[in-house]
């Protein structure tokens, strides 16, 4: 149980870093999207440390800095990498279902779904089609 939530909470460090560099490409709507997304990783962030925190599991720290896939220098790149960032996260909840029980399970599904909706509103917000994929956080 414990290395699929450390590996989640290392996802949402990523996350978190990577809307720094989506969000100031982005105007408007879209901006205040990346926003609130961003919020969304840092709440699961810390509802995630303090539950590491709780089962006595050290807590993974943030990295000063992460690898992104190419540079993000506009707006199609900067939704582009929310799309990905969003799978990504998603993949590593994803392999945190069949590791986890009870509450912790119904977080990391949550959490799932929530990647998932929000590379969704990306891919229209972005016009890329098919807005959805059959399964979510399968890596293939």
């Amino acid at each position: 149980m414990s290395a699929g939530l450390t590996a989640a909470l290392t996802a949402e460090h990523a996350a978190i870093y990577a809307y720094g560099l989506i969000g100031v490409r982005l105007k408007d709507a879209a901006e205040a999207e990346a926003h609130a997304a961003e919020a969304a990783h840092r709440a699961r962030r810390d509802a995630l440390t303090v539950l590491l925190n709780e089962t006595s599991v050290t807590p993974p720290p943030a990295e000063p800095a992460y690898a992104v896939p190419y540079p993000v220098t506009d707006a199609a790149s900067a939704l582009r990498l929310a799309v990905e960032i969003e799978e990504r996260t998603a993949a590593v909840w994803r392999a945190a279902l069949p590791v986890t029980t009870g509450d912790q399970r119904g977080q990391a599904l949550a959490a799932l779904t929530d990647c998932a909706v929000r590379a969704t509103r990306w891919r229209r917000t972005a016009g890329t089609n098919p807005l959805t994929v059959a399964f979510p956080g399968r890596v293939t």
